[in-house]
This record gives C-alpha cells, sequence and structure tokens, in this order.
C-alpha cells in the first residue's frame, strides 16, 4: 500500500475572518476594498484601475486632516501593491488596511471571483461580503475511491488546500494453483476490506485535521457498499452525497467542478431545514430568535450558536425605514458579532425564507 499526501500553505479564510472581526475600532478610516480581478476580453484588468481611481479621489476628498492623510497612504499602498504583487491567477481580492493604525494592512488574493468592486471606508473592517464568500465557500472533502485506489482532496475557496492517494496493487483476475471460485473471491473481499480500512483511516485522519463538516464521495457499485461498511457513524453523518465520477481519469479541476455542484444543491436544500428550524424553535418560544433587535441582542449576549442572515442586505428590515447604509452598517454588525463569538454565519439566499422576520434570526445557545 501506499499513501501520499501533499498539503497547501493557504490558511482557511475562517481565521482571516476572526482576526479582521477582533480588530478594535479605529479613530481613522478603515479600508475594505473588494475586487473582482478577472481580466476582460482583451485580458486587461483596466476595470479595477478605474473602479479604484475614481473611488479613492471620490474619498479623499470626503476627508480632511489625520483621516485623510491616513486614507491617502492606503491608497498608494493598496495601489502599490497590485501592480507589483498580485498574481496573474488571482480573480479576487480583497484588502484591509488603516495606515494610522500601526499601518494595519491585511491582503487577501482569491482564487474565486468576488461579484463587484466595492469600498467601505469605516471604523473597522467591513466582513458581510468576506464571511458571506467564506459561506459560499465551506472548506469539504471529496473522496474519489474504487477496489484498489482512492484520491482525497480538501477543497476551500476554489483551491484544492490538501490531496492524499491510497494505492494498493489490483487483484489478479486469473485464479491458479487450483484455487476454488470460492476460496479467491474470499481472497478478493478480504483485500478490498483491507483497502477501504486504509482509505476510512487517511479520511478520518483528514476530516479531524481540518475540521471539516461535509465529505462527497464518488464510488462505483462494487466499491460503494465495501466502503460504507468501513465508515464510522461520525463519518457516515457528513457524507451528503455518493456520485460516480472516473477515479483515475477525471482532473483535479474537472473532480472540484463536479463536486462543488453537489455541495451548492445540498446547501440549498439545507438552508430551508435550518430557516424551518430556526422558526419552529422560535414561535414555540424555544432556542432561537427572530429579528434584527432580538437577534443583535442575543449575539450580544453571547447566545447565538447559528446566525441566519439575508445574503442580499438591502433586504434587512425592521420597523422603522433604514437608509442602504445604514442596511450595510446593520449587516455587518451582525456579522462582525457572531464571527466574534464563534457563531456559525449562514446566509440564506433564498430571500423570500427570511422575508417576514425582517431577514435575520438565530438559532441560540441557551436561554436567559
Amino acid at each position: 500500500m501506499a499513501t501520499k499526501t501533499t498539503t497547501a500553505l493557504e490558511t482557511p479564510l475562517r481565521h482571516y475572518l476572526d482576526r479582521l472581526a477582533a480588530f478594535e475600532p479605529a479613530d481613522a478610516p478603515v479600508l475594505s476594498l473588494y475586487l473582482d480581478m478577472r481580466p476582460d476580453h482583451t485580458g486587461s484588468r483596466h476595470h479595477a484601475s478605474a473602479f479604484l481611481k475614481k473611488t479613492f479621489t471620490e474619498h479623499s476628498r470626503a476627508l480632511t486632516g489625520d483621516a485623510r492623510k491616513s486614507f491617502d497612504r492606503d491608497a498608494e499602498r493598496i495601489e502599490r501593491y497590485i501592480s507589483t504583487d498580485v498574481s496573474k491567477s488571482t480573480n479576487g481580492l480583497a484588502v484591509f488596511a488603516c495606515a494610522a493604525k500601526d499601518d494595519f494592512f491585511e491582503a487577501l488574493q482569491l482564487d474565486v471571483p468576488i461579484d463587484q468592486h466595492s469600498l467601505f471606508v469605516t471604523e473597522v473592517p467591513h466582513l458581510y461580503p468576506l464571511a458571506r464568500l467564506n459561506d459560499q465557500h465551506q472548506r469539504y472533502a471529496a473522496l474519489l475511491v474504487d477496489t484498489n485506489s482512492a484520491r482525497l482532496f480538501v477543497f476551500g475557496l476554489g483551491l484544492i488546500e490538501q490531496r492524499a492517494t491510497v494505492t494498493n496493487a489490483k487483484i489478479r483476475r486469473t485464479m491458479t494453483g487450483g484455487w476454488s471460485q470460492a476460496r479467491y473471491q474470499r481472497h478478493a473481499d478480504n483485500f478490498h476490506k483491507h483497502h477501504m480500512k486504509e482509505v476510512v483511516e487517511v479520511l478520518e485522519r483528514v476530516v479531524a485535521d481540518e475540521h471539516l463538516n461535509h465529505i462527497v464521495v464518488s464510488c462505483d457499485e462494487v466499491a460503494k457498499p465495501i466502503l460504507m461498511e468501513q465508515l464510522p457513524k461520525h463519518l457516515s453523518e457528513k457524507v451528503i452525497d455518493v456520485i460516480h465520477l472516473d477515479v483515475k481519469a477525471m482532473s483535479e479541476h474537472q473532480v472540484l467542478a463536479e463536486t462543488m455542484d453537489v455541495l451548492r444543491q445540498e446547501d440549498a436544500r439545507t438552508d430551508a431545514e435550518h430557516v424551518e428550524r430556526m422558526l419552529g424553535a422560535w414561535r414555540a418560544g424555544g432556542l432561537a430568535v427572530a429579528g434584527i433587535q432580538s437577534t443583535l441582542q442575543a449575539l450580544t449576549m453571547g447566545q447565538v450558536e447559528e446566525l441566519l442572515i439575508t445574503a442580499k442586505p438591502d433586504l434587512l428590515k425592521q420597523p422603522n425605514q433604514l437608509s442602504d447604509d445604514e442596511r450595510l452598517k446593520l449587516a455587518d454588525e451582525l456579522v462582525a458579532k457572531a464571527q466574534q463569538n464563534s457563531a456559525r454565519i449562514r446566509f440564506i439566499e433564498d430571500e423570500k425564507l427570511l422575508a417576514d422576520i425582517g431577514g435575520v434570526g438565530a438559532l441560540l445557545r441557551f436561554k436567559i
């Protein structure tokens, strides 16, 4: 048996979110910049440069004194960084900067695109778009396995974060030495069972080390029952689907595309389940809250286990009318508080699911 594992050096996005959520409010402007870095049809990123020139000029003119000096230093540093340090393969870029606060500067080059250019100038990093990106591209394991080999991947943000392979010699198809069919079959069954045990050992180690909650499995009808027999309950409960891909022929990018599609379908299904569970608990006076004010209060008290929030901040509503800027600030406050409390953040794409409660609710760890 041969096992090989390679690991990428990318830091999981949740660690960046934790650091940024811990940022103390500054007396100077904090820049939160999100850029779609995909080239246009000519191969140019001029659209990003044009956005920066326009938005930096507008914001700089609106500031005065030390605040303007800090902003202009950040703008210059960001432009320099983009021109010299951004990889050609980068599709999305998030930058957070505040020169007046110990030259704070955090840049994330992403393989997945960001929907649109945006710049937020506030007292703390604006995390809503980054947290949504983290929810849209959850880290998961993809296992492709047959009766003598396996390929295991950890995917996150459109990247292959880790690879592992398990390879055993094939069972010979011919029977020699006077073996009976039954004896040969027992030998083959034992070999396949031993192979699956090795595969499960590798899978279990990776899932535990990487704190993964989702597994997509690909195997044929021969390998499936052998694998499922060896999977312990805590792993089988994480398997969201079993599909059939060619374990040896598919490229890594094909595996990513096929399994990511499975994950999106599962996410849409479970969104509805989580909202239904939250609404049921809330209506029964159980471990849930609904609406902006109740959710904010629960977050402040550290009660929230999972925040369920609309994927469109402009849909956040409360009795008094909010401006677009107020909705953005409110959405960011909800997300930042959830991140600070290590609460799970689930962005609900179907706008109808949370429409009746103002676009946000939460499942609670405890009641007060």
